[in-house]
């Protein structure tokens, strides 16, 4: 054997080395997730941990797991620990922790964990589901929930309400929100634009200029601001720059509904009529959001007129009649085409906004009677805004009749758009004086409200309780605008054949005009009315509905349901009326 060497054959390759790191157990974990077992999910997902204890997702993946377990508490020990221990940016375990504490019905530390998300929170991973969630908190803790900013809308929310703002004509205080805005977020154009609005309706025309031109310098191209850039210099009398401006404008196709609907309004205060009807033609066909807005209808008929289209001028005011039957508007223009026609004159050109002439604003103020103004001069941000603006450029005469109007008006907005007129160096003497001795009626009406002298009897305080008095549900209010939000809502709403729905319905809707009477609100967008209607009456027979449903079945946007369920809530209360919690928080990790 000498020589001879024994051979040992190698090994065949047939068994494979296993690797267990973190990426195996993950993937065994996943498997065990498919097949719904959750234990040994569990299993692998700690295993992950152990592997790579500084990945936070292997940490998250645990806490999701104990909260499909129902182990709430054991997973919000998890999440915490993550942002104390592991990586402290991951602010989405805030929400995580939210709807754990949510389950538990531990509401008060849910929202504090959901805030925290909101203001922390970057990218807004899971924002739609955060706002959802804080909707049913406020059902829960019987008050909305208290949220400084949310970080992932840098400047959204606070946009939101300058926008509220300036619909209700606080225009002093829209400015001073969104002056604060536009320091904060100067690349968030629309705030600067909405200032420069803000300073337009105040009457404060070099604020409102410098601003837009400050926002061009830094996106020229901004169509909102070229708009708004055309309107100051037609304010200025014109010019070649204005020229310029209109031939670009009345080129520009946009593609978004609301830069055609901005475009639209522009071109018609500039003249260019041709222009406007068009694009107002475009929105009235449309299939947004703004398409069934009665307004829409008064500005696309007021083009028609001021392009001789009379005719069609006629049939969108006699729709609108039917649309918004509480409007003087339709009535007056269709009045005056009549008259007009009927002499062979040619109708005036008209203004866009959506109300009725200035002078006629003040022939109905006479009508009234000199001591007092209708409700509609009131509330009705643009009239308020046309009042601002006549206190600062009108004739002497107008001025008079508005510081009139004003003090009739009495509010806040009123007190200081008069003090900033008084400051105006521009402004005549006699014109102040009268203004200072409005100021001065107005501190005194307020120190009387202060110290009132008269009380009510117990007796009327008994018959005037809403709470003592059961409505009879069977009828309508009397104003049509306030019927025609039921109207609205009994053809649209996803259970129209449901009498209980429609009993419970009618009752909230009459409910809350009878607490607010004598002050009973403006109908002025009776979708948003219908939308929230519905909605609070869904959550009351305990059905499974979100602000989105409704707003898809109106074709209005989340906010604008969210506002006046709000409104409504705040009045009567609506969460009394519910006999369980609404706490299905379950979400999957």
């Amino acid at each position: 054997m000498k020589g001879k060497h024994l051979r040992v054959s190698e090994p065949s390759p047939k068994i494979i080395a296993l690797r267990f790191d973190a990426s195996f157990f993950f993937e065994k974990a996943v498997r065990s997730l498919d097949r719904n077992h959750y234990d040994k999910a569990l299993k692998y997902f700690r295993k992950a941990v152990e592997y790579e204890p500084d990945n936070p997702v292997n940490h998250c993946n645990m806490a999701g797991i104990l909260s499909e377990m129902g182990d709430y508490a054991g997973s919000n020990e998890i999440l915490s620990s993550v942002l104390s221990d592991v990586d402290s940016s991951m602010t989405e375990c805030y929400f995580y922790m939210a709807n754990n504490y949510a389950n538990m019905e531990q509401f008060e530390e849910a929202e504090k964990a959901l805030v925290t998300y909101l203001e922390e929170d970057e990218e807004g991973q899971f924002l739609d589901e955060a706002e959802e969630m804080m909707e049913l908190l406020y059902y829960e803790l019987d008050r909305p929930t208290k949220l400084n900013r949310i970080k992932a809308r840098q400047g959204v929310v606070e946009h939101d309400q300058a926008r509220v703002l300036l619909e209700e004509g606080k225009f002093a205080q829209a400015a001073q929100l969104l002056k604060q805005i536009s320091e904060e977020q100067p690349d968030m154009f629309a705030a600067r634009n909405n200032l420069a609005l803000a300073y337009y309706y105040m009457g404060l025309f070099q604020n409102a200029k410098a601003t837009i031109i400050q926002v061009l310098e830094d996106e020229p191209g901004n169509l909102h601001a070229l708009c708004n850039l055309a309107i100051f210099y037609q304010h200025e009398g014109g010019g070649p720059e204005l020229d310029r401006l209109v031939q670009t404008l009345a080129v520009t196709i946009p593609f978004q509904e609301e830069q055609v609907f901005k475009l639209a309004t522009t071109m018609g205060i500039l003249g260019r009529h041709e222009e406007a009807y068009r694009h107002f033609r475009r929105l009235l066909h449309g299939d947004g959001e703004n398409n069934a807005d009665a307004s829409l209808y008064h500005y696309t008929a007021v083009a028609a007129s001021n392009t001789g289209r009379y005719a069609e001028a006629r049939r969108l005011w006699s729709h609108l009649q039917k649309q918004d039957a509480s409007s003087e508007v339709p009535r007056f223009f269709l009045s005056r085409l009549e008259e007009l026609q009927q002499e062979g004159t040619p109708l005036q050109v008209l203004s866009y906004h959506y109300h009725l002439p200035f002078e006629e604003q003040f022939r109905m103020w006479e009508k009234f009677g000199a001591d007092q103004v209708p409700d509609s001069m009131k509330k009705d941000p643009l009239i308020r805004s046309s009042f601002f603006w006549a206190l600062r450029h009108g004739d002497r005469a107008t001025q008079l009749q508005v510081i009139q109007a004003l003090s009739l008006i009495g509010d806040d907005e009123v007190r200081q758009a008069l003090e900033s007129f008084v400051e105006d160096p521009d402004q005549e003497d006699e014109l102040k004086r009268r203004a200072l001795q409005v100021l001065q009626e107005l501190a005194e009406q307020g120190e009387q409200k202060m110290y009132p002298e008269t009380e009510h009897s117990d007796q009327s305080e008994v018959e005037n309780d809403p709470h003592t008095i059961e409505g009879d549900v069977s009828a309508s209010p009397v104003d049509p605008q306030w019927q025609a939000v039921l109207d609205k809502v009994l053809t649209v709403m996803s259970k129209p054949s449901d009498p209980a729905m429609q009993h419970d319905l009618k009752s909230l809707w009459l409910e809350y005009l009878d607490r607010l009477a004598p002050e009973v609100p403006m109908v002025q967008h009776t979708e948003g009315w219908a939308a929230a209607l519905e909605y609070l009456t869904a959550k009351m027979h305990h059905h499974s509905v979100t602000y989105q449903e409704v707003a898809d079945r109106y074709g209005i946007s989340v906010s604008t349901v969210s506002r006046y369920a709000r409104q409504i809530d705040s009045v009567c209360g609506i969460k009394q009326k519910l006999k369980q919690p609404l706490s299905t928080f379950k979400k999957q990790v």
